[in-house]
């Protein structure tokens, strides 16, 4: 399953030898196969090359494995304290064992001072714990709601700034037979999409993470947001039997143009975009906007909800800890700098907009990100394993309406309490 990759040899531009007179090798480990990622096996090869060629003393060598494989093998190598130098980990629960055992290191130096200003706002969070940043985040995505402009159009309807607007959208549309929202919460982590940009149009930015980090689910905002969720339903603003449909079979009715509006992480935008296998004639007719804001509400227009992907850590125990250091952080700069245009891949850090050319939706999306206020991460991926599933299932049981607002948030807040 594994394929080793090593840079290419620098001898042309000569060795510098370190003061201790041996040259440094730094042990990586990646999650880009070339089968199944070549984009980004391709771009990371990329930045290894450029880092050997600056840093003649350094090599780097990279071992790749697929998604599992490598999760897998980065807890056989914790287990015998022998992790590659750098690698990737994922946020919040699946990075909490790792720090708990001491064996990543803490990156803030970085951050404070080569890689201070570069990220989008509320990516480093999803890396911390206990004050501390354990990963560079590599990867975003945010939830825009993609709307078909065309059938906007026919009816006379912009974008919404606000949630009454949002709300005569979806009364208008289905007065003309139109379904208004492409939504599969058979897969839950949809659902909880509506309801986490109800929470933070009502409660803040902080509301959820706090939330959470607490263990109480039961703030005023976190229930209205719940009661709202369920005047959705009531105003049938979600395809027919959206409960029971699959996020695949939801975005077939968004992409066949039977509805009007799909809330998705921004991994949909080559759909509306790039894609050879989509009809440019629907491409052009897909737009997207901000979640709109609630009158009294304290969440801001340009807070979104999405998340990190993957982010890179450093081995507290690398014997090259301080090399290793400055090779992540060349590689989540480059890394920044490429992977639009090369990848087709959103960063965590800010795009200068006006260097690269990638398709307008991209660029608007870009610019959304370099001025959002906060990125909250996805509720499920927040929380600990139990409580995650459990409220997935709160998510599909809110909108079933099988619980009331009050229940929801009692139950959420009792699984969060027992602390798994």
């Amino acid at each position: 399953m594994a394929a080793c990759v090593q840079g290419s040899d620098s001898s042309g531009s000569g060795t510098t030898i370190t003061s201790s007179g041996k040259e440094i090798t730094i042990q990586m480990m990646h999650l880009w196969p070339d089968v199944e990622n070549s984009a980004q096996n391709k771009l990371v090869k990329e930045i290894i090359n450029a880092y050997e060629t600056e840093h003649p003393h350094v090599k780097i060598k990279a071992e790749v494995l697929e998604n599992e494989p490598y999760k897998n093998k980065l807890k056989v190598l914790s287990a015998s304290n022998s992790l590659p130098d750098v690698g990737f980990t994922w946020a919040a629960g699946f990075l909490e064992p790792y720090v708990k055992g001491e064996l990543f290191a803490p990156l803030d130096d970085l951050l404070q001072n080569e890689m201070n200003g570069r990220f989008v706002t509320g990516t480093t969070e999803a890396f911390a714990m206990n004050g501390q940043t354990y990963a560079l985040p590599v990867e975003l995505n945010i939830v825009p709601v993609f709307y078909n402009k065309e059938m906007f159009g026919q009816y006379g309807l912009e974008p919404p700034q606000t949630y009454d607007e949002f709300k005569h959208i979806i009364k208008t549309l289905n007065e003309n037979g139109v379904t208004p929202i492409a939504l599969g919460a058979k897969d839950a982590w949809t659902g909880s999409f509506w309801y986490m940009y109800l929470a933070d149009r009502l409660g803040g930015a902080e509301l959820m993470d706090q939330s959470v980090a607490n263990w109480h689910f039961t703030d005023p905002s976190l229930i209205e947001a719940a009661r709202m969720a369920q005047e959705l339903v009531d105003m049938n603003a979600f395809m027919k039997g959206f409960n029971g449909l699959s996020n695949e079979e939801a975005k077939s009715e968004f992409m066949n143009e039977r509805a009007a509006m799909y809330a998705m992480g921004t991994w949909e935008v080559p759909n509306y975009t790039t894609s050879p296998d989509v009809p440019q004639s629907f491409k052009d007719k897909i737009g997207f906007f901000k979640f709109p804001t609630i009158d009294g509400g304290k969440g801001e227009l340009n807070n979104w909800v999405g998340g990190v992907g993957v982010g890179m850590f450093v081995s507290e125990n690398s014997k090259v800890k301080e090399e290793a250091k400055k090779f992540a952080s060349y590689f989540v700069k480059m890394w920044g700098e490429k992977s639009v245009t090369e990848a087709g891949i959103i960063p965590a850090t800010k795009v200068d907009t006006g260097s690269v050319q990638p398709p307008p939706m991209f660029i608007d999306l870009l610019d959304e990100l370099n001025e959002a206020n906060k990125v909250t991460l996805y509720l499920d991926v927040q929380m600990k394993p139990v409580a995650s599933e459990e409220h997935q299932k709160l998510i599909q049981a809110l909108l079933g309406k099988e619980v009331t607002p009050e229940g929801f948030a009692q139950k959420q807040e009792d699984v969060l309490k027992a602390g798994k």
